[in-house]
Formats: structure tokens, sequence, C-alpha cells
């Protein structure tokens, strides 16, 4: 029986040929669309069997499709989930893939050299697996994210968690408060911690520290 899919990915060129490549396998993509509100919509009005996204996509182009894959797997349990990307976005890959319920892959576009392989894939997630590239392993488990940042920036995420405000941090280091303001922008940039209506990055951040301190 057909695989019920809908695709997420914003360069048509790439677009085109997973839909081609997926209906020689017996898969059939119901919408292939090129960013993550049209993905959730999609989701909603055709109940796919599986989905396959990008992590990166219009508007940022940072972790629009990795963001909506976790609200997919919040909002329909059943879906199976597979990220396909040149990136292992790390602040959310760890989230989608920690859940127990399985049927989610991260694959990357760069190693996947074989078509039979990706279908191969495919079939595991929907089968209720977990089928991650090494290299995705690899990076999340050496991911260490508090040393990535300079002394100065840890000083100021330091005085975060303490819950100091940006002038309150300046009198401290005795530096503006505009300096204050870069550091905490390095600090969202090195822990990854992109602008989203959902998460609130200085406490991001914070909890982050606390982790890892």
């Amino acid at each position: 029986m057909p695989v019920t899919t809908v695709i997420a990915e914003d360069s048509g060129l790439l677009r085109d040929g997973l839909v081609g490549m997926l209906e020689r396998f017996d898969f059939t993509v119901q919408a292939a669309v090129e960013d993550a509100a049209q993905l959730l919509r999609a989701v909603d009005e055709h109940a796919p069997q599986l989905v396959i996204t990008d992590v990166r996509m219009p508007p940022t182009f940072r972790d629009e499709g990795l963001r909506a894959a976790l609200a997919l797997r919040s909002t329909h349990p059943d879906l199976k989930i597979v990220v396909l990307s040149q990136y292992v976005e790390q602040t959310y890959a760890a989230e989608l893939l920690a859940g127990e319920q399985g049927g989610v892959g991260y694959l990357l576009k760069d190693r996947v050299a074989d078509v039979r392989a990706l279908v191969h894939a495919l079939h595991q997630v929907l089968d209720g697996g977990t089928v991650v590239d090494p290299e995705v392993v690899r990076r999340l488990l050496q991911r260490r994210p508090l040393e990535r940042l300079t002394g100065r920036e840890r000083e100021t995420l330091a005085l975060m968690a303490e819950g100091h405000s940006n002038a309150a941090i300046a009198r401290r280091l005795v530096v503006t408060e505009t300096t204050v303001a870069k550091h905490i922008r390095n600090v969202f940039d090195k822990l990854d911690l992109p602008p989203t209506e959902d998460h609130h990055r200085r406490v991001l951040a914070v909890v982050t520290y606390l982790q890892e301190a």
C-alpha cells in the first residue's frame, strides 16, 4: 500500500527530485511545500503517514523545519518524521530524537549516497524505529555549549543566571550596557538560541548555564 507523505523543502529542484524518487518506490506525495507554515497546514489537511522536512527554510533559514517537526510530534503523535538536511541544529535535534515513541529520523543530505538506502531508512522509521546519521550522533555527543563562550561572555551569563538586569551586569563588569547587550547576543548565537515566538532566549541561556556549569 502506498505511503502517504508530505515533503517540506525550500529548494525547488531538490523538492521535485524527492517527489519523483519517492513515487518510484510506492510513496504517494500528497503535498510538497517550501516552508514550515505550509508544512503544518499540509499535515492538518492531508493527515499523512510520513513527513520529510528540511531544517532551514523561509523566512529566516534558521531552524523553522525542525521546530515544525517538534510541533507536529506533539499534535500528531502517530506521525512519522524524517529530517533530511545539510545541517545539525543542536538546539532542537536532541529534543526531537529524545522521544520514546520512535518513528523519527535525522539524516544528512550529503551523506545519503544511495536512493535505496534512503528508502530503507524511511521504512525503518515507518515501522517505528529511530534512524540517525552517525555524524548527527557525534555532533550531539560532543556538544558542550559553554565551551564556545569567551571568558567575558561566560561572566555575563553567570550574572544573568543570578537574575541581574543588563544595567546591573554593566555595573558589575564596569562596562557599558551596549557592551553587555553585545555579549548577550553572542551568548545567544553561540548557544544556538535563535529568536522565536515560543521561547524566552534569556531563560534558555540560563538553563543551559545551570545544566553545564
